[in-house]
């Protein structure tokens, strides 16, 4: 069932002056992000986040607004050696920086079920930048939705400058959310 027919279902389509708003929460596992950077132009590093916490809330003009927050220390790569590298203060500096944070532009509920575009602020090393992701269509269970978007930054634009000689500035990003059917 799509998102838009759970929300009907669920009694969430808000009018001018209707009930307090009920929030979807996102459920931590199964949810990831997921990245990639090119190394040398010949390999890509791959790490994925395992830990988010966040709501989707609904509003009275039939948007939503996504508020995700990845706790950085929940990053999974195959090599731990790797991994002490990427979130030292070189990359994602998680001992000053614990968290990354999106926060979504009002976006369609329509688009959380059909797919399209997802644009919003991530802070990212204490610095916030726009970015922009491609939703692909939701896919749903008798339990929860998986929301999935794509997209791509700069790492420059969020101080992460080093070894430019031999790793891309672009960062490749790959979200999997899952929103419980049940709000609170």
């Amino acid at each position: 069932m799509r998102i838009a027919a759970t929300v009907a279902l669920l009694g969430l389509a808000l009018a001018a002056h209707a009930a307090p708003v009920r929030v979807w929460h996102i459920e931590s596992a199964p949810s990831h992000v997921d990245f990639g950077i090119r190394l040398l132009w010949l390999h890509t590093i791959r790490g994925r986040f395992e830990q988010i916490a966040g709501t989707v809330v609904p509003r009275a003009d039939d948007r939503v607004v996504v508020d995700a927050r990845v706790a950085v220390d929940s990053l999974a790569m195959d090599s731990q050696r790797l991994r002490r590298w990427v979130l030292d203060e070189e990359f994602f500096d998680a001992a000053h920086h614990p968290t990354l944070h999106f926060v979504s532009v009002p976006v369609a509920r329509g688009a959380l079920d059909e797919g399209g575009t997802l644009e919003g602020e991530l802070t990212l090393r204490g610095i916030t930048r726009p970015v922009r992701f491609e939703l692909l269509p939701a896919r749903c269970t008798a339990d929860a939705c998986m929301i999935e978007a794509h997209g791509e930054l700069r790492r420059s634009e969020f101080g992460m400058t080093g070894r430019r000689a031999v790793l891309s500035d672009h960062v490749e990003l790959a979200l999997s959310i899952a929103i419980a059917r049940a709000p609170d």
